[in-house]
């Protein structure tokens, strides 16, 4: 049998998750990137990640616009149109029979002509795959809420690295976050030059007080789950601001929650170590988290997949 074919007889294989890689659809765990792609060796890429939840794709043409965004940002050239991408994802799917999947596109700069630094000679590489879903804070672990800490790394400028682009530039988010554990956080939350908080590592943030929502207007992705709140806030009628939120109010907020595709509308209790409100998840976060996950239920945003 060729590798990467369906394996209909022999579904264990792809348990752990499917992948499609140069062509092909291989078992997660086969799955491999030659090492001379510019994707790995300089981090130039982009990609987006959107999730399956009991059978359903959510927001999955959200997230291709967004993914296709990019790529023209970046000038890079997909080797697939929008309708057979999707089918990969969806293949990728089926061939994991996960009902409930995180998964991720992704376009490389690929190899250059033997000799060139020219990022023009590349030909630019797509791959895809789904694996099971992937939590920033789990079910249970959001009933208390998470405890984050603001960074004192701020985030590389988005006059340097686009901040709307998916990208693989995480190393202010993964010293932020080492910085978080050392301090007895559990996530973190980094800010811009004017300490004004701005992301975490793979989440938007948001902050509540007297029961009005604040959230960073740039220096920021722009994430279908944040674009999901502001939709619902509007059809909640509870006010919502874009604009600079400095880290001080964060920190005297009456609630605060993160969102992100791996985990929806995530509470913070504390900030710093120190208790927001009344140390619980607020009713605000709670009302939006739960219109959050009925909006799965819409037609309108589900796209469910055929098992066999």
């Amino acid at each position: 049998m060729k590798r990467g074919t369906s394996r209909s007889g022999d579904r264990g294989a792809y348990a752990e998750g499917a992948a499609f890689v140069e062509g092909e659809f291989v078992p997660v765990d086969e799955a491999r990137i030659p090492i001379l792609d510019w994707g790995f060796l300089r981090s130039d890429a982009t990609y987006d990640v959107a999730h399956v939840w009991r059978g359903s794709f959510f927001r999955l043409e959200d997230h291709l616009d967004r993914f296709e965004r990019g790529v023209a940002k970046l000038r890079l050239r997909l080797p697939f149109g929008r309708d057979r991408i999707r089918e990969i994802l969806v293949e990728c799917v089926r061939l994991s029979g996960l009902r409930d999947a995180y998964a991720e596109v992704i376009c490389t700069r690929g190899i250059p002509k033997p000799g060139s630094r020219d990022p023009r000679d590349c030909e630019n590489r797509f791959y895809a795959f789904v694996v099971p879903f992937v939590w920033i804070s789990t079910p249970d672990k959001q009933t208390q809420g998470l405890h984050a800490t603001i960074s004192r790394v701020e985030r590389i400028p988005p006059g340097s690295v686009d901040p709307t682009v998916k990208n693989y530039h995480w190393l202010d988010l993964q010293a932020g976050l080492l910085d978080a554990y050392d301090r007895g956080g559990e996530t973190a939350i980094l800010v811009d030059e004017n300490d004004n908080v701005v992301e975490g590592p793979g989440f938007n943030v948001f902050a509540v007080k007297d029961g009005a929502i604040a959230t960073p207007d740039g220096g920021v992705l722009e994430g279908v789950t944040r674009r999901t709140v502001m939709e619902l806030a509007a059809d909640l009628n509870v006010r919502l601001e874009r604009r600079p939120v400095p880290a001080e109010e964060l920190r005297r907020a009456d609630e605060a929650f993160v969102t992100s595709t791996a985990g929806g509308v995530m509470p913070v209790t504390a900030v710093d170590g120190s208790p927001l409100g009344d140390g619980r998840p607020g009713p605000v976060t709670l009302r939006l988290r739960g219109a959050y996950w009925g909006l799965h239920e819409d037609p309108r945003f589900s796209l469910p997949v055929r098992y066999d």
